[in-house]
């Protein structure tokens, strides 16, 4: 069902965001307890995050191995800060590959985005409607087989089109369920924003600066977001609506 988080505030390191923290990523991978199919995410891991100083195009390392057995990213997680990073450990859907390219995130120009839940019968003719409705330009980006890349690939086309982060994704989770029915937490950012869906999956939001699947810690700030909703974190503070 994957589990996933942003952050959007003061620089922290890649390490304390997403191994360090009591109830990180990494043991939510292990243990979720806000998921409801299952608690374990061992089928890959990302993370993406921002150096606007050097380039407005995030950094990406993904891996199809769980992020527990990820060394190359434990080495040097504890080096890097960065003040927007997204991140996410993945529990692929029954026929969906364990591969590198079906983990998020997914990044296309500026764009980093997540998935967390699944489209139904996504392989039964589902997908095919949804990639007819997607661009040649970003149907071109797409790498794998999942679902999330197709739900990217729409929400770039309204991107492109003109519309906000926000209207993006609300357009997106109408679009897919005009034809299907799912889970459909989006998650989208471009190292200045982060916006949020919560359809069908457990989302909180923290002090205006994190978005994450569960809380990371027993901080009393930890607030659950209503089920068809979306939140907003940027410069004017954490904005939440309702689908």
């Amino acid at each position: 069902m994957c589990r996933h988080l942003a952050h959007l505030g003061p620089p922290i390191t890649l390490e304390s965001l997403v191994l360090a923290a009591p109830h990180s990523l990494q043991d939510q991978a292990r243990h979720a307890r806000f998921q409801r199919d299952g608690s374990r995410n061992a089928d890959g891991f990302g993370i993406g995050w921002y150096d606007r100083s050097i380039r407005p195009e995030p950094a990406r390392h993904r891996t199809a191995k769980p992020i527990w057995d990820d060394a190359s990213f434990a080495s040097f997680a504890g080096l890097v800060r960065s003040s927007a990073i997204v991140a996410a450990v993945r529990h692929a859907s029954p026929g969906m590959p364990i591969e590198e390219s079906g983990s998020a995130p997914f990044t296309a120009d500026e764009w980093l985005f997540s998935l967390n839940g699944f489209v139904v019968d996504f392989h039964e003719g589902v997908g095919d409607e949804l990639r007819s409705r997607v661009s040649e330009r970003r149907l071109s980006g797409i790498e794998g087989v999942t679902d999330s890349e197709v739900l990217f690939g729409l929400v770039l086309d309204q991107l492109d089109a003109g519309a906000s982060p926000a209207d993006a994704l609300a357009h997106t989770v109408k679009l897919a369920e005009d034809v299907s029915t799912g889970r459909l937490n989006l998650l989208l950012s471009d190292g200045e924003r982060v916006v949020a869906t919560a359809v069908g999956n457990s989302l909180f939001e923290l002090d205006g600066t994190i978005v994450a699947s569960e809380p990371l810690d027993d901080r009393p700030g930890w607030k659950q977001l209503p089920d068809r909703s979306l939140v907003e974190l940027g410069p004017a503070g954490p904005t939440c609506t309702t689908l």
